[in-house]
């Protein structure tokens, strides 16, 4: 039976970024991953504060030779009303740019570079039981031909996104408290884009804030393109090989005829009921990192960097458990992620209510405000210092109110 350090199960970002990090501090490291790289994935906009982990990991200087699009800010559109935030102007200091990526080339980059660090990953291997305990931590899994194996290790990293194999064995799953929605998506020609659009990721809000369309442009002059809303649109848009959702982008007014005659890349694929969360992050021998831990909603990009933040955090604590200093969970780990994510989680509800848009598209919108704005939509959302950050959870609202208030006065005072 094999033996290693720390066990990684997942080879996504979260898990790379993890396993790259032990790895330097000298430990034996495994990744189990059940699909076969490269994979499609969606989740291709990057933030700025990802680069940070990408960077601590020691594997940015990997992906920088593939010369992906690179993302200055996030432009938000409804009907001629548009907001620009561009992340060299915000109020973190941090990052002011990053990637847009296709995620096969990605993920295959990051898994190729960990590998070279002295990781062993290996691919086609689905895990099917998993024991855990004070000292070591037991892991059965198949191979691609169907194999049996059996893995011993220290600590175990549950990086496994969508697959969430830990709490699914270990049943920690619990529902979102989030509207189910879904999305459909493909990849088209974008012979219609201008420079300055190949530098931000397009967001058009439309139906009341119920819906939206996302459009990412890539460096080969694809762009990846979106529709997000309730279940049962998407599901209708994504009927008959996708032929509701080619009509809806060639035909929606706001994209001005972008995509009118765009040949796909290949036929739309639709991911429902994505929002989920867990009961616990961690447990005795394991902590959960990515994905596995709670994926909220597209909307705002988070997904990549809430698994490279994760996945540092996570192999952070493993390495201060393994040198065995005693390690608080709950408070060192838990509780520093979920307070990104429920920044975000207010994001995501402003979205949906239309607080978000009612700030963004006021008629005068202040310059300290977007600034503040702009470095959550950077990714910057542990930055206590951003009244943004710290009182997420009643700033868009009240905000909102007060924008509300003041249109309506102006108005009143015109007529």
């Amino acid at each position: 039976m094999q033996t290693v350090d720390v066990l990684v199960i997942g080879a996504g970002p979260a898990g790379t970024v993890a396993a790259s990090y032990l790895k330097k501090q000298g430990y034996d490291v495994t990744i189990l991953e059940k699909e076969k790289f490269p994979r499609f994935q969606i989740g291709e906009s990057l933030l700025p504060c990802c680069m940070e982990h990408l960077t601590e990991a020691g594997l940015r200087e990997a992906i920088e030779p593939l010369n992906f699009q690179k993302k200055t800010g996030a432009a938000f559109m409804r009907g001629e009303k548009r907001c620009e935030f561009l992340f060299e102007d915000q109020f973190t200091k941090g990052w002011t740019w990053t990637w847009q990526v296709k995620r096969a080339d990605f993920d295959s980059k990051l898994a190729e570079a960990t590998r070279e660090k002295g990781v062993d990953v290996n691919f086609e291997c689905e895990v099917t039981a998993v024991q855990c305990g004070p000292e070591k931590q037991i892991v059965d899994y198949k191979d691609a031909e169907g194999n049996a194996h059996r893995i011993e290790a220290k600590f175990i990293i549950d990086s496994s996104g969508y697959g969430r194999v830990l709490p699914r064995l270990f049943d920690l799953s619990k529902p979102s408290a989030f509207t189910p929605r879904g999305a459909v998506f493909s990849h088209l020609e974008d012979k219609n884009r201008t420079e300055t659009a190949s530098n931000n990721i397009f967001v058009h809000s439309f139906d009341n804030n119920k819906s939206w369309i996302w459009a990412i442009p890539f460096s080969d002059g694809s762009t990846s393109v979106g529709i997000v809303g309730d279940r049962e649109r998407i599901e209708a848009l994504a009927e008959n090989n996708g032929e509701g959702y080619k009509a809806f982008i060639r035909n929606f007014e706001d994209l001005h005829g972008r995509f009118a005659d765009s040949q796909l890349k290949f036929e739309p694929r639709a991911i429902l009921g994505y929002s989920i969360g867990v009961t616990k992050m961690s447990g005795e021998g394991f902590v959960l990192s990515g994905n596995s831990t709670e994926f909220l909603d597209p909307i705002f990009s988070s997904g990549v960097t809430f698994a490279t933040a994760s996945g540092l955090l996570s192999a952070k604590m493993t390495h201060k458990h393994l040198q065995g200093e005693a390690v608080d969970w709950k408070k060192e780990y838990e509780e520093v992620i979920q307070k990104g994510i429920d920044v975000f989680r207010s994001y995501v509800s402003g979205w949906y209510t239309g607080d978000f848009q009612t700030i963004v598209f006021a008629k005068h919108i202040d310059e300290d405000i977007k600034r503040q704005i702009c470095s959550v939509l950077a990714g910057y959302v542990w930055d206590q210092t951003n009244p943004f950050v710290k009182k997420h959870d009643t700033i868009l609202p009240t905000l909102a109110k007060v924008i509300k208030m003041k249109e309506k006065a102006e108005e009143a005072g015109q007529n």
